[in-house]
């Protein structure tokens, strides 16, 4: 078991790494819109924290190793589900022609009040 982390992604806010490699496959935890350079949610709007989350999780993919073509499941967390379009054509500019499997689930709260929260499972081949 290997553990990774990223200065250019938020440091985790509790006991638990940013990802941790099991064999071949990497578990990444979940990241939010947090701005690792101020430690806060970056402003600007939906698109705006969902592109700050996928930059906190390419910053851990590259610390492993990895990329986006690695990835083969997303979970994702929104708070309002009115914002899965928004979401899901920014998820498509990071993963382009690759189609991980994927679960998107409304939920009620997220750390920091956050809007968004994505979490990665990636196989290095």
């Amino acid at each position: 078991m290997n553990f990774y982390s990223s200065d250019k992604a938020p440091k985790a806010i509790g006991p638990y790494s940013q990802a941790v490699s099991v064999g071949n496959t990497y578990y990444l935890s979940g990241q939010t819109p947090i701005d690792p350079a101020t430690g806060k949610l970056v402003e600007g709007g939906f698109e705006a924290s969902t592109r700050q989350v996928f930059r906190n999780l390419g910053a851990v993919l590259t610390e492993a190793g990895l990329s986006y073509s690695n990835v083969v499941k997303v979970s994702v967390f929104l708070i309002d589900f009115a914002d899965f379009a928004a979401m899901n054509a920014i998820y498509a500019e990071y993963f382009g022609d690759h189609k991980p499997a994927r679960s998107t689930v409304q939920v009620a709260k997220l750390p920091l009040g956050a809007p968004i929260e994505i979490d990665f499972i990636a196989v290095k081949e």
